[in-house]
């Protein structure tokens, strides 16, 4: 289980990460641009990933990560469940949405 703290610190890890409100959510962002937010109340996260990746990392456990449903998921929006997910897979993913947007 990750918490929404571990889920904060690893995304603010990154070279020139910084954390913005979005709406109701806590976006991490490069750039300007959004590579992760957090749902702190559902423990939930939003990795922005490109698709081929996204279809790796959904092929896993589509119970711990999922495209994010109606048209955002077809664009790269998934889902993290941070009450499943292993910190190395986190990790990983994180890494290529971060990688995907600077």
């Amino acid at each position: 289980m990750i918490s929404n703290e571990v889920f904060r610190k690893m995304a603010l890890s990154f070279a020139g990460a910084i954390e913005l409100l979005h709406f109701y959510r806590a976006s991490f962002r490069v750039n300007k641009k959004i590579f992760a937010n957090l749902l702190e109340k559902e423990q939930l996260a939003m990795l922005k990933l490109p698709l081929i990746e996204q279809s790796v990392f959904c092929a896993f456990d589509k119970m711990i990560i999922y495209p994010v449903p109606g048209g955002w998921g077809t664009k790269g929006a998934t889902y993290v469940e941070l009450k499943k997910v292993k910190k190395g897979m986190l990790k990983d993913a994180m890494t290529v949405a971060f990688n995907n947007i600077k």
